[in-house]
């Protein structure tokens, strides 16, 4: 898991050169490959999970139109009993419009090992992306936090 935000960032640079902006999809492929990728985490239904969410929010100080794509673990301590969690987040920010506005927020949790399917989830979720996928975000924040 300590190279997991080292791995989501080398996903989004495959196939792009320094000077190829990087659309939505592109970053949305990325992403679905990093999620593909397991790492050693405990052996609990939720210690691996995948949050799909978006909305129109002022994190950087003016109101845009974020897509959030993250993914978390969950940290346990010796004893196996949870400490804190640890997320690795792909923020794509877009110029707001009244059509991404009408949106309103959405959120969608997947859970590695609890027996649902990862393709028919991210089918699901690329829906939700269909305004924005062949768009060129304004801002991209790739970050881990401690929560």
């Amino acid at each position: 898991m300590e190279t997991a935000l080292d791995v989501l960032r080398a996903e989004l640079g495959v196939g792009r050169s320094t000077q190829t902006e990087l659309t939505t999809r592109a970053a949305w492929l990325a992403f679905m490959r990093f999620t593909r990728q397991r790492f050693a985490t405990a052996p609990t239904p939720e210690s691996d999970g995948l949050l799909f969410q978006y909305g129109t929010y002022a994190f950087s100080g003016r109101p845009m139109f974020t897509v959030d794509l993250t993914r978390q673990f969950d940290i346990s301590d010796d004893e196996g009993e949870h400490e804190h969690y640890v997320q690795v987040h792909c923020e794509l920010r877009y110029e707001c419009e009244p059509v991404l506005d009408a949106l309103r927020s959405f959120d969608s949790w997947f859970f590695h090992d609890a027996d649902a399917n990862l393709d028919e989830w991210f089918a699901a979720m690329e829906g939700h992306l269909e305004l924005v996928l062949a768009r060129v975000p304004a801002e991209i924040d790739v970050y881990e936090e401690r929560v």
